[in-house]
């Protein structure tokens, strides 16, 4: 399974749980009792299950840091184990979810059998389509680039990060039933005033660290001079943005869809 910094877990999570809560309408979570998060990384959805609904939620991670720092910040029980190894009796929880978890994993089935196993009731997954991401920026090469590092990523990543509309056939095929799944977008906007996070984004791009972090999927797909014309394409784009937010003249906007799939265990 792929592993993520507490830092890049905030970045890509921030604001997708502020205001409007109605894509965890399908949860039913002022009913739950117990409810597992798996691969809760540090706990921003799991703050959100506790607060709509009042249950015992547990936070499962298979990265202890990242754990630490749950447990720091949410207050909430954290548990160290592996999604497709679940440390719990059958149907210990009500309620078993996890957020951009199954797109990571290698063989995301074992992981639904397990969340159907230790639950008495429903599963439920929060997933990405990384596919169909759209950015909009006053940097005029932002967008095109952007498509361009996404597709040779998609095409050199060793999981489907793009499950999408695939994911109801994975939650039948591992015998789950009843499943329902809605279509939903997170919004990320980057505007002045900038914060640190931003600045630190603009950097990345401008040194082209943040194409680095993706090399080994990148070179799977690019020849070793389309991976090094890329990156300095990628870091002229960088210094680019980092001129605009001099000037407090940078605007952009990446749309994540997402999908909210649920589904009942047992007979």
């Amino acid at each position: 399974m792929r592993r993520f910094t507490a830092d890049y877990l905030r970045r890509t999570r921030e604001g997708m749980w502020d205001g409007s809560r109605e894509a965890l309408s399908d949860l039913d979570l002022s009913s739950r009792t117990r409810i597992l998060d798996v691969g809760a990384g540090t706990g921003e959805l799991s703050t959100v299950l506790a607060a709509e609904s009042g249950a015992e939620v547990v936070c499962l991670d298979a990265d202890r840091s990242l754990l630490t720092t749950a447990r720091a910040e949410t207050g909430l029980s954290v548990v160290a184990g592996d999604a497709t190894r679940l440390p719990f009796e059958d149907d210990a929880f009500d309620l078993v979810v996890c957020q951009a978890l199954l797109v990571n994993l290698p063989t995301p089935t074992k992981a639904l059998r397990e969340f159907a196993r230790v639950s008495s009731d429903l599963v439920a997954a929060v997933e990405p389509d990384n596919a169909a991401v759209g950015v909009d920026s006053t940097v005029d090469r932002e967008p095109e680039l952007d498509r361009r590092v996404r597709e040779a990523y998609l095409d050199g990543v060793a999981t489907d990060v793009a499950l999408g509309d695939r994911l109801p056939a994975l939650f039948r095929e591992n015998g789950l039933r009843d499943v329902r799944t809605s279509r939903h977008h997170h919004d990320k906007h980057v505007e002045p005033p900038y914060d640190t996070g931003n600045l630190e984004d603009a950097k990345r791009k401008a040194t082209g660290e943040g194409l680095d972090a993706h090399e080994a999927e990148l070179r799977r797909v690019l020849s070793g001079a389309e991976y090094d014309d890329l990156r300095r394409e990628w870091r002229a784009m960088g210094r680019a943005v980092a001129e605009q937010i001099a000037d407090r003249a940078y605007h952009r906007v990446e749309v994540v869809p997402f999908d909210v799939c649920v589904g009942r265990v047992g007979e």
